[in-house]
């Protein structure tokens, strides 16, 4: 006869620690501090399977980013201070300096790199708004990236920002041919690019990127925020700031296809409070899951929502996003650092990340959630008991409907 294992909250609180505890004996540690935590890859953008980019070294600057799969998935940044150029993020072009990585910090909902020198502390702060108590927040594919940037010599500085995403995002191997578009929108900069063919949830397996929706880069006008669509080839890297080139309007291979946004920043002086600016990155894939043999749509599109709603409520929930994700950040990192300690509270942020992005939230036919996990390389499966289980006492904690353990146990309150 089969036994019944009743649900409680000793069980889960056990459940969570055991697997916290096992990450920290797999996970490789630059010295017992826990401010030195290495993360084998950092999260930068972690929405779902699909839409998942990171950075594999210990610094932003040592190696370019990649799609969980190891794949290229190209994101750049560029930081010109005074007339000097630096990288911020990626190795290329190798000729330009990385400014110095002072610090690194993974939170819940957020990965915070710090930089600093000629005279100018920078960070850069990748933000997904993975809230537990807010299902269509957490649904949407969007990350921002906020540059905030502020003088430490006493000193006024002229400090401008460059970004640029590849288009091999949008797509499986690189080979594929995309197309693009520039366009303004609800006070927004918005440029697009997807594959010409847009196979709908056509391939099946484990070593594939998405090669349907469409990525999207968008800013507010408001951010002083200049876009183009430029080949790879056309040198804007490196003069940074001193050329435009003219966007390409006709479709052409992946790999040679980049999104170019330059954000400009006022002359910074100390009295004054850093400045920042910040854009968005989001996928739309239209159709998330096939399930029974029909193509389900992402959570978030339930309402009739498009792509323009997404971005439109995206900017507009920007600045109250920001205290959210800092508040519920704050309180779960007290509550595990509570439990385990500082190292304990550092590897559950990584390990929050790594589960939230590996799902995937879509509508049924009656508009209700359905969350599936994505496994990592196990014949492409998705939704097995095997990755259910070791996922269940983070959801469980979590979830205000099925337990209370945010108050009687972890104590956290993030609403």
């Amino acid at each position: 006869m089969m036994k019944t294992r009743i649900w409680t909250k000793e069980t889960t609180v056990k459940m969570l620690h055991a697997v916290a505890w096992v990450l920290c004996a797999l996970t490789p540690f630059a010295s017992q501090a826990a401010a030195t935590l290495r993360p084998p890859s950092v999260p930068l953008v972690a929405c779902d399977p699909y839409f998942s980019i990171w950075s594999p070294a210990d610094k932003l600057t040592d190696v370019d980013t990649v799609h969980w799969t190891g794949k290229p998935q190209r994101l750049t940044s560029l930081v010109r201070i005074d007339g000097k150029g630096f990288r911020l993020m990626g190795k290329e072009p190798a000729a330009v300096p990385a400014l110095p990585q002072t610090g690194l910090e993974v939170l819940p909902t957020r990965t915070i790199y710090t930089f600093e020198g000629e005279g100018v502390r920078l960070t850069l702060t990748f933000m997904t708004a993975a809230l537990p108590d807010d299902l269509m927040i957490y649904a949407r594919p969007v990350t921002y990236l906020t540059w905030e940037v502020g003088a430490t010599d006493k000193k006024e500085h002229e400090v401008g920002v460059y970004f640029d995403a590849s288009a091999t995002i949008a797509v499986n191997t690189g080979k594929e041919m995309v197309t693009h578009s520039q366009s303004e929108a609800n006070d927004l900069s918005v440029l697009k690019i997807g594959s010409v063919e847009q196979p709908v949830l056509a391939k099946k397996g484990d070593d594939l990127r998405i090669d349907w929706g469409y990525l999207y880069v968008a800013a507010p006008n408001s951010m002083q925020y200049s876009a183009l669509i430029a080949p790879t080839g056309s040198n804007v890297r490196e003069t940074f700031g001193l050329a435009r080139t003219v966007r390409m309007l006709v479709p052409n291979e992946a790999s040679a296809d980049v999104l170019l946004a330059t954000l400009d920043f006022k002359p910074i002086k100390v009295s004054s409070r850093p400045v920042s600016r910040w854009l968005m990155l989001a996928y739309d894939d239209e159709y998330s899951i096939q399930y029974f043999k029909k193509n389900l749509r992402p959570y978030w599109r339930r309402n009739g929502d498009d792509a323009a709603a997404l971005l439109k409520k995206a900017a507009a929930d920007y600045e109250s996003l920001k205290k959210r994700c800092a508040k519920f950040d704050a309180a779960l990192m007290a509550a595990l650092t509570k439990a385990g300690g500082e190292k304990y509270a550092r590897i559950c942020a990584l390990a929050y990340r790594q589960c939230y992005a590996a799902n995937k939230v879509v509508a049924d036919a009656n508009g209700q959630p359905l969350m599936f996990p994505k496994e990592n390389f196990s014949n492409g499966c998705i939704g097995t008991v095997d990755v259910i289980y070791p996922m269940a006492p983070q959801f469980l904690l979590l979830d205000r409907k099925s337990t209370r353990l945010n108050s009687s146990h972890a104590n956290i309150s993030y609403a």
